[in-house]
């Protein structure tokens, strides 16, 4: 997996930077998307960027094994479970 490109979400939050790191053949992270799948269809929560830290060696450095990890605006909010409630609070859902 590598970096996809994020698709246009209406509402105030769209303006924000969701991204998921994650690996492949990662079953915590392949959760993680589903749940955050269903959030996403009840609330304006802003597309989610997959960045693979395999793939980037300051990535793998920093987060290891430590994925999922969801960032908003580069920062961590949640990992390797989602944490909704904490979200949809940091983007005022």
């Amino acid at each position: 997996m590598s970096r996809s490109e994020p698709t246009a979400a209406a509402g105030p939050a769209a303006a924000r930077r969701l991204e998921l790191l994650t690996r492949a053949d990662c079953g915590l992270c392949e959760q993680f998307l589903d749940e955050l799948a269903a959030l996403r269809a009840r609330f304006p929560v802003p597309a989610v960027t997959l960045v693979d830290v395999d793939a980037d060696p300051e990535l793998l450095r920093r987060w290891g094994l430590k994925v999922p990890v969801l960032l908003l605006d580069g920062a961590p909010v949640c990992g390797p479970r989602l944490d909704a409630p904490e979200l949809l609070r940091l983007l005022r859902l």
